[in-house]
């Protein structure tokens, strides 16, 4: 048996469940979301089926060859290619503890809240906020001043409950929505790019220590040579075959490889540094063993110029960027629309405690409400203006990038081609200058040439010797180039989807994997 006053409330829920029925379901059968449909703008036409520094004066010189066949890619772990266990090893500490590495996972782990946060809108709002109070009211309120009024003491126990909903009518959620999600593609693609701007600058310093090493070592034997010459020389003039100037040039000679030595120790140092730092180390407790090596770049595959859109995390980022820029392009127009809010409030309230939850304690009320801004001196449209223009902006940033990776892909492809290549004629320059100075110093020790000579030819020698070392480090890091122009072993199928980055991720995906 119910009350009258249960079957009025029974009746309003009712009606008021039959309206916010009827308005979802328009809601959905709506499903209208403003602003333009986004399709990913056309890149710069790719016509041709190979790169072309891959193929011009390429395959049939000496130096480094692309790798066969001509369509594969790189996969996973690039540096591998290198097969260097000590490179393999500080690349793995990297993806663990480089900071940078972490800053932008986390920049990741943010923007995939942002989505939920932006997905929370399409909920109602419930709260409520239990109160007691106890008053007394004062004793000279009464009309007659000489009537007795010792005030009144009253106690109030309140439980209300309110919901507000604002659904989603005419799609502004929706884009705010999108407009998160791509953000978080945006923010995984950054990751990404970074992870690789990170790891081609370990193994960047990494073979400019090792190739500091071998000039180390050049260095060394050239004071060691220098060393044998002054006492030669010395001997010479001490038995009166040469004079006291040859004496001192090879003095000279020997101070200037020295100093040079000495030098080439600053570099080493900072490449060391460097590595420390990228490994998430403290410097001053890290050290790279001393191990003189010049590594020559393997086979790289290289793929054709169509795949390359999908191959760098840039470019992804490019893209996803101007996603989102059109998502925003909808929240603009969605400002243009009402906003439609369903509100019910409710609770029970009584003086008494024991009273608070009876039935004749209930209060509530409903009603909906709309709210449209009238006039605001034409904001809305300028900011749908200023976000046109953003996006039209992006898509020129899209399109640069994709022009600036091919330049990259070509300018790496020619520098370790030619690099290659001129290594070669620089060692026949360094064995030319050997023999040079083999000459010299034998007509020297014989007398025919002075020692002016000697310097001469130990000076050419020197100087081929540390223009090959160069060379040698400037094809492996243009190699190491090449790979990070190439996108490294990522692939656009390893960008999460929408509805990959709106899932919740589980405790143990918000710590960095590598």
């Amino acid at each position: 048996m119910t009350s009258p006053l249960q079957e009025k409330l029974r009746l309003k829920l009712n009606h008021l469940s039959s309206v916010g029925s009827g308005l979802l379901l328009c809601s959905l059968l709506a499903a209208c979301t403003p602003g333009p449909k986004y399709r990913p703008p056309a890149p710069p036409p790719v016509t041709a089926q190979s790169f072309k520094e891959s193929t011009v004066n390429f395959q049939n010189a000496e130096g480094w060859k692309v790798a066969n066949p001509q369509d594969a890619m790189l996969r996973g772990k690039w540096w591998e290619i290198f097969n260097d266990p000590e490179l393999n090893g500080y690349e793995e500490q990297l993806n663990i503890n480089n900071q940078n590495i972490k800053q932008f996972f986390e920049n990741f782990m943010e923007a995939r809240a942002l989505i939920r946060e932006a997905r929370a809108q399409y909920w109602p709002t419930v709260t409520t906020g239990p109160s007691w109070n106890r008053s007394k009211s004062s004793g000279n309120l009464g009309n007659n001043s000489s009537q007795a009024n010792p005030g009144r003491t009253t106690s109030v126990w309140s439980l209300p409950l309110d919901v507000s909903w604002t659904p989603d009518f005419f799609g502004k959620i929706r884009s705010e929505v999108r407009e998160a999600q791509f953000g978080a593609q945006v923010s995984a693609a950054d990751l990404e790019n970074e992870r690789l701007l990170e790891q081609a600058s370990l193994a960047e310093f990494f073979f400019e220590l090792r190739g500091q090493d071998a000039l180390q070592k050049v260095l060394n034997d050239t004071v060691e040579a220098d060393k044998k010459s002054l006492e030669l020389t010395q001997s010479l003039y001490d038995t009166g075959i040469t004079d006291y100037i040859s004496v001192a040039g090879a003095r000279s000679t020997l101070k200037s490889a020295e100093s040079a030595a000495l030098n080439a120790g600053v570099l080493r140092a900072q490449y060391e540094h460097a590595i420390a730092m990228l490994i998430g180390k403290v410097a001053s407790d890290f050290s790279v063993p001393v191990r003189p090596y010049l590594m020559t770049p393997p086979p790289i595959p290289v793929g054709v110029p169509s795949q390359l859109l999908e191959r760098r995390p840039d470019i992804a980022a490019a893209e996803r960027t101007l996603a989102q820029a059109n998502a925003t392009i909808g929240i603009g127009y969605g400002a243009f629309f009402p906003d439609v809010t369903l509100s019910a409030a409710g609770g029970f309230e009584a003086s008494s405690f024991q009273h608070w939850f009876d039935w004749p304690s209930n209060f509530w009320s409903i009603g909906p409400s709309i709210s449209q801004t009238l006039f605001n001196g034409g904001l809305y449209r300028a900011q749908l203006q200023q976000f046109t223009a953003t996006y039209n902006a992006d898509v020129a940033i899209y399109r640069q990038t994709t022009l600036t990776a091919f330049q990259q892909v070509e300018d790496f492809l020619a520098a370790t081609r030619i690099l290659s290549q001129q290594v070669i004629a620089q060692r026949e320059a360094v064995d030319a200058a050997q023999t040079t100075l083999n000459l010299e110093m034998g007509r020297f020790e014989t007398g025919i040439d002075p020692y002016i000579d000697v310097t001469t030819a130990q000076s050419t020698l020197f100087s081929d010797q540390q223009s090959l070392v160069t060379l040698q480090m400037q094809t492996a890091v243009a190699s190491i180039q090449l790979i990070q122009a190439l996108g490294g072993g990522w692939d656009l199928s390893q960008l999460p989807t929408p509805a990959q980055v709106s899932v919740k991720p589980a405790k143990a995906d918000t710590v960095m994997q590598h």
